[in-house]
């Protein structure tokens, strides 16, 4: 434009401006400077895991070495392995039976958790109401209430229901012990879907039911999964609501069930280590499969909405 008038005026420019040319290039740093900077030696992350990995696995193989080996034997390599301890806890201590109502109270804990938590945490996430700061204040606050402070209300409250020696009051407490976590961990989750989803199945005539069941569910696999996880861990790792609501041998869980192999006088080490491997062996399973999803889970549900 300067030279546009300048041939206009009749003048010309003595120094004519120099064309743009690309940006000074930065310096930059050398690949071994950076590395020093920005990595960390191996060693620094191995050996720490390593004292780590080591402190948790011991106790483990030591409960399986107790378990596979003779009686009697004071080998420290499983071998020659033997079954006759786990055959003994199955049979002759109803193993069997608290493993199965151990399931019972695991599963239905993890459905009724889930779907009240869905409701809830759906309830904190897409409405406004008066008291929510309030309420999501005292989902925090029962946090820090010990299950064991509430065991005399809920026993006199079981024993009016006429729940005591059941699998449904152990379910229903556990249930209840669960929400406060499980509605916080499902509504940071839900906050991370956008409205506008729904209401683009508003717009196509779904009811808001339908538009949660097709649009919003789907994307809420993992923090169900970890949610269902965890309370079905818990509810499978209780000793306080089974013994305490619980009295006939029949009845009980596999918590409790341990609890009966160890005797005033002596301790059967090789039963109860078989009942111990008999019930780590399905939380180890469930967190086997599940554990990409449960990472993925319990971090979108804890980010802020």
């Amino acid at each position: 434009m300067t030279a546009a008038l300048a041939e206009k005026n009749g003048t010309h420019s003595a120094h004519p401006a120099a064309p743009a040319g690309p940006p000074p290039a930065t310096p930059r740093r050398r690949p071994g400077r950076e590395r020093a900077f920005d990595e960390v030696p191996r060693w620094q992350i191995y050996v720490p895991l390593g004292v780590y990995l080591v402190f948790t696995l011991v106790p483990f193989y030591w409960m399986f070495l107790f378990a596979v080996r003779p009686a009697g034997s004071t080998s420290l390599v499983p071998w020659p392995m033997t079954g006759e301890h786990f055959s003994k806890v199955w049979n002759e201590r109803s193993f069997a039976v608290f493993f199965q109502n151990s399931m019972i109270v695991g599963i239905c804990t993890l459905i009724s958790t889930t779907l009240v938590a869905l409701a809830g945490g759906y309830a904190l996430a897409r409405f406004d109401f008066k008291i929510k700061n309030g309420f999501m204040l005292a989902l925090l606050c029962s946090q820090f209430i010990p299950g064991a402070l509430m065991l005399v209300p809920l026993f006199e409250i079981f024993k009016n229901l006429q729940l005591i020696n059941s699998l449904g009051s152990v379910v229903i407490a556990e249930t209840v012990f669960q929400l406060p976590l499980s509605i916080i961990l499902i509504s940071g989750f839900i906050k991370n879907v956008p409205p506008s989803l729904e209401e683009a199945a508003w717009v196509d005539g779904c009811s808001r039911f339908r538009a949660f069941c097709a649009v919003v569910l789907p994307l809420l696999r993992p923090g169900l999964i970890a949610v269902g996880s965890f309370a079905f861990v818990h509810s499978w790792n209780h000793f306080l609501f089974a013994l305490m609501f619980l009295s006939e041998q029949d009845k009980q869980t596999i918590p409790v069930g341990l609890n009966t192999l160890i005797g005033a006088d002596s301790v059967d080490l090789g039963a109860l280590a078989a009942g111990g491997v008999i019930a780590a062996v399905p939380v180890v399973i469930v967190f086997a499969f599940i554990q990409k999803w449960l990472i993925t889970g319990f971090s979108a549900g804890a980010v802020k909405g």
